[in-house]
Protein backbone atom coordinates (compact mmCIF):
# COMPACT_ATOMS: atom_id res chain seq x y z
CA UNK A 1 0.00 0.00 0.00
CA UNK A 2 1.23 3.50 -0.82
CA UNK A 3 0.32 6.63 1.09
CA UNK A 4 0.06 10.11 -0.43
CA UNK A 5 1.44 13.17 1.31
CA UNK A 6 -2.09 14.45 1.83
CA UNK A 7 -3.12 11.22 3.56
CA UNK A 8 -0.07 11.26 5.85
CA UNK A 9 -0.75 14.86 6.93
CA UNK A 10 -4.42 14.08 7.52
CA UNK A 11 -3.57 10.85 9.39
CA UNK A 12 -1.06 12.65 11.61
CA UNK A 13 -3.73 15.15 12.68
CA UNK A 14 -6.16 12.29 13.36
CA UNK A 15 -3.57 10.37 15.38
CA UNK A 16 -2.75 13.47 17.44
CA UNK A 17 -6.38 14.31 18.21
CA UNK A 18 -7.37 10.70 19.01
CA UNK A 19 -4.30 10.01 21.13
CA UNK A 20 -4.86 13.22 23.10
CA UNK A 21 -8.42 12.11 23.90
CA UNK A 22 -7.23 8.68 25.08
CA UNK A 23 -4.38 10.12 27.15
CA UNK A 24 -6.79 12.55 28.81
CA UNK A 25 -9.78 10.33 29.65
CA UNK A 26 -8.24 6.82 29.51
CA UNK A 27 -9.87 5.43 26.36
CA UNK A 28 -11.15 6.44 22.91
CA UNK A 29 -8.17 6.35 20.53
CA UNK A 30 -9.17 3.45 18.23
CA UNK A 31 -12.87 4.37 18.39
CA UNK A 32 -12.11 7.86 17.09
CA UNK A 33 -9.12 7.27 14.81
CA UNK A 34 -10.43 4.20 12.97
CA UNK A 35 -13.72 5.61 11.60
CA UNK A 36 -12.08 8.87 10.50
CA UNK A 37 -9.29 7.06 8.65
CA UNK A 38 -11.78 4.53 7.25
CA UNK A 39 -13.55 7.42 5.53
CA UNK A 40 -10.49 8.07 3.33
CA UNK A 41 -9.17 4.51 2.96
CA UNK A 42 -10.31 0.90 3.38
CA UNK A 43 -11.06 -0.74 6.74
CA UNK A 44 -8.01 -3.01 6.79
CA UNK A 45 -5.61 -0.12 6.14
CA UNK A 46 -7.24 1.98 8.85
CA UNK A 47 -6.91 -0.85 11.40
CA UNK A 48 -3.28 -1.59 10.46
CA UNK A 49 -2.32 2.10 10.53
CA UNK A 50 -3.39 2.58 14.15
CA UNK A 51 -2.41 -0.86 15.50
CA UNK A 52 0.99 -0.04 17.01
CA UNK A 53 0.01 3.41 18.39
CA UNK A 54 -3.05 1.77 19.98
CA UNK A 55 -0.86 -0.82 21.69
CA UNK A 56 1.42 1.89 23.12
CA UNK A 57 -1.56 3.85 24.47
CA UNK A 58 -3.05 0.72 26.07
CA UNK A 59 0.25 -0.13 27.75
CA UNK A 60 0.73 3.45 29.00
CA UNK A 61 -2.84 3.53 30.37
CA UNK A 62 -2.18 0.34 32.34
CA UNK A 63 1.19 1.60 33.61
CA UNK A 64 -0.46 4.79 34.90
CA UNK A 65 -2.77 2.60 37.02
CA UNK A 66 0.33 1.29 38.88
CA UNK A 67 -1.27 -2.06 39.72
CA UNK A 68 -0.72 -3.94 36.46
CA UNK A 69 -0.44 -7.43 37.96
CA UNK A 70 -3.63 -7.00 39.98
CA UNK A 71 -5.43 -5.91 36.80
CA UNK A 72 -4.12 -8.97 34.94
CA UNK A 73 -5.14 -11.27 37.79
CA UNK A 74 -8.66 -9.88 37.82
CA UNK A 75 -9.34 -9.68 34.08
CA UNK A 76 -6.94 -12.17 32.47
CA UNK A 77 -9.70 -14.60 31.43
CA UNK A 78 -11.67 -11.85 29.70
CA UNK A 79 -8.48 -10.64 27.99
CA UNK A 80 -7.53 -14.15 26.79
CA UNK A 81 -10.89 -14.71 25.13
CA UNK A 82 -10.76 -11.18 23.70
CA UNK A 83 -7.39 -12.11 22.20
CA UNK A 84 -8.84 -15.31 20.68
CA UNK A 85 -11.77 -13.33 19.27
CA UNK A 86 -9.42 -10.68 17.93
CA UNK A 87 -7.44 -13.37 16.11
CA UNK A 88 -10.66 -14.61 14.49
CA UNK A 89 -11.79 -11.11 13.53
CA UNK A 90 -8.37 -10.18 12.15
CA UNK A 91 -8.25 -13.30 9.98
CA UNK A 92 -11.66 -12.42 8.55
CA UNK A 93 -10.49 -8.84 7.90
CA UNK A 94 -7.33 -10.03 6.15
CA UNK A 95 -9.10 -12.44 3.82
CA UNK A 96 -12.38 -10.55 3.36
CA UNK A 97 -11.48 -6.86 3.47
CA UNK A 98 -14.85 -5.38 2.55
CA UNK A 99 -16.61 -2.03 2.61
CA UNK A 100 -19.32 -3.71 4.69
CA UNK A 101 -16.96 -3.54 7.68
CA UNK A 102 -17.30 0.24 7.58
CA UNK A 103 -21.03 -0.22 8.05
CA UNK A 104 -20.37 -2.64 10.92
CA UNK A 105 -18.07 -0.05 12.47
CA UNK A 106 -20.75 2.65 12.17
CA UNK A 107 -23.43 0.40 13.72
CA UNK A 108 -21.05 -0.52 16.54
CA UNK A 109 -20.41 3.14 17.33
CA UNK A 110 -24.12 3.99 17.27
CA UNK A 111 -24.89 1.03 19.52
CA UNK A 112 -22.20 2.20 21.93
CA UNK A 113 -23.60 5.74 21.98
CA UNK A 114 -27.18 4.62 22.69
CA UNK A 115 -26.51 1.51 24.80
CA UNK A 116 -26.58 3.38 28.11
CA UNK A 117 -30.01 4.86 27.26
CA UNK A 118 -31.54 1.49 26.44
CA UNK A 119 -33.45 -0.07 29.32
CA UNK A 120 -32.30 -3.63 28.94
CA UNK A 121 -30.59 -5.81 31.50
CA UNK A 122 -28.84 -9.15 31.48
CA UNK A 123 -28.92 -10.58 35.02
CA UNK A 124 -27.31 -13.81 33.81
CA UNK A 125 -24.01 -11.95 33.36
CA UNK A 126 -23.46 -11.83 37.12
CA UNK A 127 -24.99 -15.24 37.79
CA UNK A 128 -22.92 -17.08 35.17
CA UNK A 129 -19.63 -15.23 35.34
CA UNK A 130 -17.44 -17.69 33.43
CA UNK A 131 -19.97 -18.11 30.61
CA UNK A 132 -20.51 -14.37 30.31
CA UNK A 133 -16.74 -13.78 30.32
CA UNK A 134 -16.29 -16.24 27.45
CA UNK A 135 -19.20 -14.84 25.40
CA UNK A 136 -18.38 -11.18 25.89
CA UNK A 137 -14.63 -11.72 25.57
CA UNK A 138 -14.97 -13.55 22.24
CA UNK A 139 -17.58 -11.08 20.95
CA UNK A 140 -15.47 -8.07 21.90
CA UNK A 141 -12.41 -9.62 20.29
CA UNK A 142 -14.12 -10.47 17.00
CA UNK A 143 -15.69 -7.01 16.67
CA UNK A 144 -12.38 -5.45 17.73
CA UNK A 145 -10.47 -7.48 15.15
CA UNK A 146 -12.86 -6.40 12.40
CA UNK A 147 -13.49 -2.77 13.34
CA UNK A 148 -11.12 -1.75 16.18
CA UNK A 149 -14.16 -0.95 18.36
CA UNK A 150 -13.88 -3.55 21.10
CA UNK A 151 -14.93 -1.13 23.82
CA UNK A 152 -18.68 -1.18 23.22
CA UNK A 153 -19.04 -4.90 24.08
CA UNK A 154 -16.67 -4.58 27.04
CA UNK A 155 -18.58 -1.59 28.43
CA UNK A 156 -21.89 -3.48 28.28
CA UNK A 157 -20.22 -6.43 30.03
CA UNK A 158 -18.69 -4.16 32.69
CA UNK A 159 -21.94 -2.32 33.36
CA UNK A 160 -23.84 -5.61 33.78
CA UNK A 161 -21.02 -6.89 36.01
CA UNK A 162 -21.31 -3.73 38.17
CA UNK A 163 -17.71 -2.72 37.55
CA UNK A 164 -16.50 0.70 38.64
CA UNK A 165 -15.46 3.30 36.06
CA UNK A 166 -11.82 2.58 36.87
CA UNK A 167 -12.34 -1.15 36.36
CA UNK A 168 -14.03 -0.47 33.00
CA UNK A 169 -10.97 1.47 31.82
CA UNK A 170 -8.59 -1.16 33.20
CA UNK A 171 -10.35 -4.16 31.66
CA UNK A 172 -10.82 -2.40 28.30
CA UNK A 173 -7.15 -1.46 28.03
CA UNK A 174 -6.00 -4.95 29.06
CA UNK A 175 -8.26 -6.61 26.48
CA UNK A 176 -7.18 -4.16 23.81
CA UNK A 177 -3.53 -4.81 24.65
CA UNK A 178 -3.95 -8.59 24.30
CA UNK A 179 -6.02 -8.13 21.14
CA UNK A 180 -3.53 -5.75 19.53
CA UNK A 181 -0.59 -8.03 20.26
CA UNK A 182 -2.17 -10.98 18.42
CA UNK A 183 -3.44 -8.67 15.67
CA UNK A 184 0.02 -7.24 15.03
CA UNK A 185 1.48 -10.78 14.98
CA UNK A 186 -1.11 -11.90 12.40
CA UNK A 187 -0.72 -8.81 10.23
CA UNK A 188 3.06 -9.32 10.28
CA UNK A 189 2.72 -13.02 9.43
CA UNK A 190 0.51 -12.23 6.42
CA UNK A 191 2.84 -9.48 5.20
CA UNK A 192 0.43 -6.64 5.88
CA UNK A 193 3.02 -4.73 7.93
CA UNK A 194 5.30 -3.37 5.22
CA UNK A 195 8.49 -1.45 5.91
CA UNK A 196 6.62 1.76 5.13
CA UNK A 197 3.95 0.95 7.71
CA UNK A 198 6.60 0.20 10.34
CA UNK A 199 8.42 3.47 9.62
CA UNK A 200 5.15 5.42 9.81
CA UNK A 201 4.26 3.63 13.05
CA UNK A 202 7.52 4.82 14.63
CA UNK A 203 6.66 8.37 13.54
CA UNK A 204 3.14 7.98 14.95
CA UNK A 205 4.59 6.72 18.23
CA UNK A 206 6.37 10.06 18.66
CA UNK A 207 3.03 11.85 18.20
CA UNK A 208 1.42 9.50 20.72
CA UNK A 209 4.19 10.03 23.29
CA UNK A 210 3.72 13.81 23.05
CA UNK A 211 -0.04 13.36 23.52
CA UNK A 212 0.50 11.13 26.57
CA UNK A 213 2.56 13.86 28.24
CA UNK A 214 0.00 16.56 27.39
CA UNK A 215 -2.99 14.35 28.25
CA UNK A 216 -1.72 13.43 31.70
CA UNK A 217 -1.42 17.13 32.51
CA UNK A 218 -4.91 17.86 31.18
CA UNK A 219 -6.57 14.88 32.88
CA UNK A 220 -7.45 16.70 36.09
CA UNK A 221 -8.22 20.05 34.47
CA UNK A 222 -10.98 19.16 32.03
CA UNK A 223 -14.55 18.56 33.12
CA UNK A 224 -15.16 15.00 31.99
CA UNK A 225 -18.92 15.33 31.44
CA UNK A 226 -18.53 18.18 28.93
CA UNK A 227 -15.60 16.42 27.27
CA UNK A 228 -17.55 13.19 26.84
CA UNK A 229 -20.51 15.02 25.29
CA UNK A 230 -18.28 16.57 22.64
CA UNK A 231 -16.61 13.23 21.85
CA UNK A 232 -19.96 11.39 21.65
CA UNK A 233 -21.36 14.04 19.33
CA UNK A 234 -18.30 13.75 17.14
CA UNK A 235 -18.57 9.93 17.03
CA UNK A 236 -22.25 10.19 16.09
CA UNK A 237 -21.39 12.37 13.08
CA UNK A 238 -18.61 9.96 12.05
CA UNK A 239 -20.98 6.98 12.25
CA UNK A 240 -23.56 8.71 10.03
CA UNK A 241 -20.85 9.67 7.54
CA UNK A 242 -19.62 6.05 7.36
CA UNK A 243 -23.15 4.78 6.79
CA UNK A 244 -23.64 7.32 3.99
CA UNK A 245 -20.26 6.43 2.44
CA UNK A 246 -21.02 2.69 2.53
CA UNK A 247 -24.58 2.81 1.20
CA UNK A 248 -24.35 5.56 -1.40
Amino acid sequence: MEFTTEFLIFASIVIFFSALVQATIGFGFPMIATPILAMVTDMKTAVIYVAIPTLLLNISALIVEKNFFQIVKKFYLLAIFAMIGSAIGTQILIYSNSEIFKLLLAISILFYLFSQKLSFSMPWVEKKKILSTVIFGLSAGIIGGLTNVMALVLIIYSLESKHTKREIIQSSNLCFMFGKIIQIILFTYHGSFTQEILELSLYNLLIVLICIVIGLKLRNKIKEDNYNKVIKGFLFIMALALIYQTLI
